[in-house]
């Protein structure tokens, strides 16, 4: 582990910034806490945590003070990466959409995405996060960013805590794409320079034991052949029909590296899940991605990106209340495996 702090470095257990140390509002008491192995980076914390310590704290009471601090949380999560929110009167989906419709910020629906995730709907904007079988864990990536729309941030709520596992691992991409730079120039210039393409094979029904599992009628928002190619061609896509129903659909060039301004960059993309995870039935993670020009990826550039980011991997430690939101273009997360029974739901902003 990292004890040192740099602009490239970081270190466990920081202190707080004093600025945000407490916040009152009525009688709800929110205040920043440290957790364990948490890190930091020119001087912010990863990821920011607050708790609530009003015992009595009701919905209404909590819906308030997001809604009283919704724009503050917002910058700071586009700072940190992440924001924990601990201690919350938070126990189901309701109570997950009415914190979400709080932070009055434009609704992401799973149903108008292209993710390959086979994911169950609770209300209109909280859905599952993912229905992978506990054994399987989910590689590092940022969210949709294997198709040409992807959200803005994305919520995280933990309903059920595991018995043993289960953390979402959270990464700073921005921190990532500095060391990669250094430890293989090459590489990450192809990726800046050539952009990505992915390919997978999507199931004619949804495939519930997949962690990419959900049918290319749900993706393409189509039940017809004819639709479904009329979608994939206005978005740039390849294609191809399989045999037994299901379609081979191959992404138009998409960024690796975004540009977060101020001459920052993110190491924004699948990369690392597509290599690595895109594995089941019907696919092949060796088939899964290349650089935008067909080019295929050297596997010692993923292992050495892979290993960084591991390297630089935050693991949230659920408890059941929990809520999380996550900057998508700085933050990468995934999915640890876990015993147990695991509930955690997610819901997504649009860009």
């Amino acid at each position: 582990m990292v004890q040192h702090l740099s602009s490239h470095g970081k270190k466990t257990n920081p202190i707080l910034p004093k600025f945000e140390n407490r916040i009152l509002v009525s009688d709800l008491q929110v205040k920043t806490f440290a957790l364990g192995q948490q890190q930091e980076y020119d001087g912010q914390v990863f990821p920011l945590a607050y708790r609530c310590d009003s015992a009595e704290a009701t919905l209404e009471a909590a819906t308030a003070w997001i809604t009283e601090h919704a724009d503050k949380i917002c910058s700071q999560a586009s700072a940190h990466g992440a924001v924990l929110l601990r201690g919350f009167p938070l126990g189901s989906a309701e109570d997950f959409d009415a914190m979400i419709g709080a932070f009055d910020l434009p609704c992401f629906s799973y149903d108008d995405s292209l993710s390959n995730a086979h994911r169950i709907n609770f209300t209109p904007r909280v859905f599952s996060a993912n229905e992978a079988p506990p054994e399987a864990t989910i590689s590092l990536h940022h969210e949709m960013a294997q198709t040409p729309i992807y959200p803005s941030k994305l919520f995280f709520f933990c309903q059920v805590a595991p018995e043993t596992g289960g953390a979402t691992p959270i990464c700073r991409s921005d921190v990532l794409w500095e060391r990669l730079v250094k430890a293989r120039p090459e590489f990450a210039s192809d990726c800046k320079d050539k952009g990505l393409r992915y390919s997978n094979v999507m199931p004619a029904q949804a495939d519930s034991a997949s962690s990419m599992g959900r049918s290319w009628q749900s993706t393409f928002s189509s039940n017809t052949r004819e639709g479904t190619e009329a979608r994939m061609r206005s978005l740039g896509y390849d294609w191809e029909w399989l045999p037994d129903g299901d379609l081979r659909a191959t992404t138009p060039i998409l960024q690796a590296v975004k540009d977060l301004g101020n001459g920052k960059f993110s190491f924004f993309n699948q990369l690392i899940a597509a290599f690595s995870g895109w594995k089941d039935a019907r696919n092949d993670p060796a088939k899964a991605i290349t650089f935008g020009d067909g080019s295929p990826l050297d596997p010692s550039d993923v292992a050495t990106a892979s290993a960084l980011a591991d390297e630089l991997t935050f693991d949230v430690p659920w408890q059941a209340g929990d809520l999380v939101l996550v900057d998508n273009y700085l933050a990468m997360h995934g999915r640890r495996s876990f015993t147990g029974t695991r509930k955690v739901m997610a819901s997504l902003v649009a860009s």
